[in-house]
């Protein structure tokens, strides 16, 4: 099948490698010609593992082309719209400029039957608004959501646990859901979940799953800081209700907070359009989710000075980790740079490593010190904190190898991935979140 993809951001990109391997013949649009250039070389503009092989086996093979021209859509049967939705300068709600311009844009080059695949995160209502403009030419517009993580988005487009396609009512609808099926047909016969819904509810189904993922990480967050006023251990207390199967143990692991370019302005976007739907009150816990996890940041700070005695000032600290996630070079709202910015600003000498977001964080944060190699970060350190799980820090980074780099031994674990009886046994001060 023919496919164009509008928007080769995160999303577009990804989504335009996977179907050209699933062999589709697709093209990519964007209007920053740098990104195309790149896309087109079969450079990924981004950290994300597995997306250079694929890029590079379709731009070679002839089914994976880019272009800045929107012309190029023309003849294409299913037009997937991958743009951002950032969050509103000065307010909560998403920013649908770039959506409103790509079907725009996209409008003059339908064709009657042709499908307009929208796959951004938009708040409930914005599919039947665009429906009725997309109508007008002949083609049929769903709503597709994305339900990618980070880190494992090539994975989660060709094999995802589950597909959504909100369509209009009739046979434009049937139609459209059966064109879907064809073009995730490999995903299809393996047996994936394939919901046929409503625009409302297919526009539901992505936020409301990004709010349930934030609250049960809050929540755990929430209980660490009882377990901080009590003596407990959050981990343990995890572990414990992790295994009745109702509550299970994933997202359940407490520590800095959740952050990146989708959870924190999502849930902030739908919070803002359940106030204009007059439901304000129904996901009014969204905004304390939203405090307990800034709260969290503050913890970690918190922690640093006290294990230094009351004050940064003047000290070296080692901060380990800039993405918001391993797997990822993405630093938007990372809650690793925030703690590393916060420290900086009370004095501390503060020096940032990470495996792929060094280049990110310099652009965003450049009064921060930044240096590729972890053990020339670790150096004469006075305190290290671990910031982003990364297995170079959590499972390959031994306590008693960092002793002979560190002046000081003092260690903060923002996401408790480290062994604390490790720790404390080869003479450090451990202080994690949530833990005594």
């Amino acid at each position: 099948m023919r496919v164009s993809v509008i928007g080769c951001g995160y999303l577009g990109a990804v989504h335009a490698a996977a179907m050209a391997s699933i062999g589709h013949e697709v093209v990519g649009i964007d209007v920053d010609q740098r990104k195309i250039d790149a896309l087109s070389k079969g450079e990924a503009p981004f950290f994300e593992p597995g997306l250079p092989e694929i890029l590079t086996e379709g731009t070679q093979s002839g089914r994976l082309s880019f272009t800045t021209d929107i012309s190029a859509a023309a003849g294409a049967a299913v037009h997937f719209i991958g743009v951002g939705t950032p969050q509103q300068a000065g307010g909560y709600a998403a920013d649908l400029t770039y959506v409103n311009a790509a079907i725009d844009s996209l409008l003059p080059h339908l064709r009657e039957g042709d499908i307009v695949a929208g796959k951004s995160t938009v708040p409930v209502g914005t599919a039947a608004e665009l429906a009725t403009r997309v109508s007008e030419t002949g083609a049929t517009l769903v709503w597709n959501p994305e339900f990618l993580r980070e880190g494992w988005a090539v994975q989660d487009t060709i094999d995802p646990d589950r597909l959504v396609a909100g369509v209009p009512e009739g046979p434009d609808g049937e139609r459209a859901a059966d064109i879907l099926r064809e073009v995730y047909a490999p995903a299809v016969a393996k047996g994936t979940p394939f919901i046929v819904t409503d625009y409302a509810t297919a526009e539901l189904v992505k936020v409301s799953a990004n709010a349930f993922l934030a609250t049960k990480i809050s929540f755990i967050n929430a209980m660490a800081e009882i377990a901080e006023a009590t003596g407990a251990d959050v981990t343990e207390l995890a572990d414990a209700i992790g295994y009745d199967a109702r509550i299970g143990r994933k997202f359940l692991g407490s520590g800095i907070g959740f952050g990146g370019g989708c959870l924190p302005k999502d849930i902030r976007a739908f919070a803002a359009r359940a106030e204009e739907l007059g439901r304000g009150e129904s996901i009014k816990f969204l905004h304390e989710m939203d405090a307990i996890n800034m709260r969290r940041r503050d913890r970690a700070v918190e922690l640093v000075v006290n294990g230094l005695g009351g004050s940064v000032f003047g000290k070296k600290v080692a901060v380990l980790g800039a993405a918001f996630k391993p797997h990822s070079d993405d630093v938007r709202d990372s809650p690793a740079l925030d703690v590393a910015v916060r420290l900086n600003g009370l004095g501390a000498n503060v020096v940032v490593t990470d495996p792929q977001a060094i280049d990110n964080a310099r652009r965003l944060h450049p009064q921060l010190t930044y240096v590729a190699d972890r053990d020339e970060t670790l150096r004469d350190a006075d305190a290290v904190v671990l910031v982003t799980e990364w297995d170079e820090y959590r499972r390959e980074m031994a306590p008693e190898h960092v002793s002979t780099l560190t002046h000081g031994r003092v260690v903060v674990d923002g996401r408790n991935g480290l062994d604390a009886a490790a720790w404390r046994a080869a003479g450090w001060s451990y202080y994690g979140m949530g833990r005594p």
